[in-house]
């Protein structure tokens, strides 16, 4: 989830062979998927994973397929295994309410004979909303914690607003509220706004898509009535922050008093609306995005609400859609899995029960998962690769010329309090008081999402939890959160093809080390920058210091804006740009690292490679994709993260790795000395 900065999340690009393409790879580098007739210096993505690109097709229940997305099939598989053998738990017990949670899902027939009877109540309520008054209440009512909050700016889509507890930008002992912009069925407002021929089709499939919604809820003049809600949902479009300002934490700290929204974004009754949340009693909220909240609540003002009742009823729908009868499921998918990614199958339905599941109660599949798969070997040796890196990134500080004593000395104090969480959390969350039910699918979504936002609220008042987690093991992912200085590393992404113990050192560190010093440099990057040791917003570097460091992201930025992975379409450098100074800084940490481990020197060979070659090819494999194009245009646009053959570019910035696979001026990828970019 990224990303307003609050999380900066290393999302990898969930793509990479397949299970069922490739037979299961043994340890050390994957030498079949290479194309050695690719010079190194001119493609070296394609150098390392050539062969693979050639071969491979991505699963047709995927938008993209790589070393992510085999790690997450096998991972899904063992955690099936795990749910349906929680259906026989003991009643009431924790792994009981998995196994009902999960059962509930796979119960189509009951879904189906159910249809819409379970979303009534909420049809009803909306329906007999009487004013502005009452649908600033169902707002509130249904505000909803952004638990992925800032890895995605528009993340709680059905929701005209995203609350985010976390700690304060200013006071580091306590939590506050953050009131994130919301609202849009489409993921971005470039959707909205975007003039090309191919977005204005996007909207028109939309508005169809729409139209049958309405049709399958027997709306009289579903045309008409998808038309209009595209009119409001383009409107509130317009009042939202752009994706790359939406990361600037500068333009993010707006602290509003709770009487001044009335003042400040006038046209909604936020009396109600804060009633009807439970938040009257917070005196003061972070507004993260002023001129959406503003621009939402006019249009609360200036719309009718006969539109807005049409809008609420229809996103009710798409929100539940997995849990209602197969015809809204299916359409949901033909929409946003096939025309928005361009994936041309649904995935089975256990791989969606898993997931729902891990939705649901995400820490409780969690902890039956670490305790089949992920043994105190593996935390252990893991631990012992963090504390390398976090060393080499230490040396490196100690050796940055451009950067004076004092600040020195501040980023050595945030480097030594980092608080980093390998595999699992050190405490779990309590379910005890979510009800779950075999038979109520959809009530069970409706009272998880709840039962969460309820634990946020309850967090005020208390001392912030730097060991809590905002992932949960079983993911396939890592993430960096500034705002509480502490890093998350899920049990499911330290193994193979990532982290293998009888991989090299050179291998391990290129595949695992670089995503865990990654993870480390966001406490470094142009955001996680701005934060101190205590994960307080606060400028520590002399004026010289942070000029420099900015000359350097700004860049990195100009080099990635120059990448288009379509001739239509470039990458926004400044949009990545978080992404790629962690990078960098995380490549050479743990290339650093992968060193010192051999005694300053170079690795032993092994697989016809030299050790620095072994460490560089392992990086660019674990960054092995392919994408459809529809969800490769989809990341440029709402992601934060440059695609993954980019990434895998970071090596130009290397000295080594131009002594490492002789790499000439004139080569593609070649940079000379003065333009390969040095951030720590």
């Amino acid at each position: 989830m990224k990303h307003t900065p609050l999380a900066a999340a290393f999302a990898l690009a969930l793509t990479a062979a397949a299970a069922s393409a490739q037979p299961a790879r043994g340890p050390g580098l994957d030498l079949p998927a290479m194309d050695r007739s690719v010079k190194p210096g001119d493609d070296f993505f394609a150098y390392a994973n050539g062969a693979w690109l050639k071969t491979t097709e991505i699963p047709a229940d995927r938008s993209a397929w790589g070393s992510g997305a085999m790690l997450t099939e096998k991972t899904t598989a063992e955690v099936n295994d795990l749910v349906k053998a929680a259906q026989g738990a003991a009643a009431g017990s924790e792994a009981r309410k998995v196994g009902d949670d999960y059962a509930a899902f796979m119960d189509q027939a009951r879904i189906e004979t159910l249809g819409l009877a379970p979303l009534k109540p909420a049809l009803t309520r909306i329906a007999a909303i009487k004013d502005k008054r009452g649908l600033a209440t169902e707002f509130g009512r249904e505000l909803r914690a952004d638990v992925d909050a800032l890895n995605n700016t528009n993340f709680y889509t059905d929701h005209l607003f995203g609350l985010w507890v976390e700690q304060d930008l200013h006071k580091p002992d306590r939590y506050a509220p953050y009131l994130l912009q919301g609202g849009l069925g489409l993921p971005d407002r470039e959707y909205y706004v975007a003039t090309s021929a191919r977005m204005a089709g996007i909207r028109d499939a939309y508005k169809a898509h729409l139209a049958r919604v309405l049709t399958l809820m027997g709306r009289k003049d579903p045309d008409a009535e998808a038309q209009r809600i595209f009119d409001l949902e383009s409107k509130i479009a317009r009042a939202h922050a752009p994706r790359a300002e939406s990361e600037d934490v500068a333009k993010a700290d707006n602290r509003w008093a709770r009487a001044a929204f009335a003042k400040q974004a006038p046209g909604m009754d936020w009396s109600a609306f804060f009633a009807a949340a439970g938040l009257e009693a917070r005196p003061e909220f972070y507004v993260w995005h002023p001129k959406a909240t503003a621009g939402e609540a006019a249009l609360v003002a200036s719309e009718p609400l006969s539109v807005w009742k049409e809008y609420l009823g229809l996103r009710q729908v798409e929100h539940y859609a997995a849990v209602l009868p197969k015809a809204f499921d299916d359409e949901h998918f033909a929409f946003y899995g096939t025309t928005l990614r361009g994936t041309p199958q649904q995935q089975l339905r256990w791989k969606r029960g898993v997931n729902f599941a891990s939705a649901g109660l995400g820490m409780a599949v969690g902890k039956l998962y670490v305790a089949k798969y992920f043994p105190p070997s593996s935390k252990a040796a893991v631990e012992a690769m963090v504390g390398d890196l976090i060393a080499a990134f230490n040396a490196r500080i100690d050796g940055l010329e451009w950067m004076a004593p004092a600040t020195k000395a501040e980023a050595k104090k945030k480097l030594a309090t980092l608080k980093v969480g390998v595999g699992y959390p050190d405490h779990w969350i309590d379910y005890s008081g979510l009800v779950v039910s075999p038979t109520d699918a959809f009530g069970d979504q409706y009272r998880a999402e709840l039962f969460e936002y309820r634990r946020n609220l309850a967090k005020f008042g208390h001392p912030v939890d730097r060991g809590e987690w905002s992932m949960t093991p079983q993911l396939v992912n890592a993430v960096n959160l500034p705002v509480r200085n502490s890093l998350n590393f899920p049990a499911a992404i330290l193994q193979a093809p990532y982290f293998n113990p009888q991989n090299t050192l050179a291998e391990n560190l290129g595949g695992t080390g670089a995503t865990i010093g990654h993870e480390i440099s966001h406490s470094f990057d142009d955001q996680g920058a701005q934060f101190d040791s205590r994960g307080e917003w606060r400028n520590w570097w002399t004026p010289a210091d942070f000029a420099h460091f900015q000359a350097s992201g700004k860049a990195l930025a100009a080099q990635y804006s120059l990448y288009r992975p379509f001739p239509d379409l470039a990458l926004n450098g400044e949009q990545v740009l978080s992404e790629n100074i962690a990078d960098i800084a995380g490549l050479n940490a743990a290339y650093d690292a992968y060193r010192l481990g051999n005694g300053g020197k170079e690795g032993p060979s092994a697989q016809g490679f030299s050790g620095d070659q072994q460490f560089f090819i392992a990086f660019a494999q674990s960054w092995r994709s392919k994408v459809r194009e529809a969800q490769l245009r989809q990341q440029v646009i709402t992601d934060g993260h440059a695609p993954a053959e980019y990434r895998a570019d970071t090596v130009r910035n290397m000295d080594a790795w131009y002594s490492a696979f002789d790499v000439k001026p004139g080569e593609k990828l070649a940079l000379s000395p003065a333009d390969r970019v040095r951030v720590w």
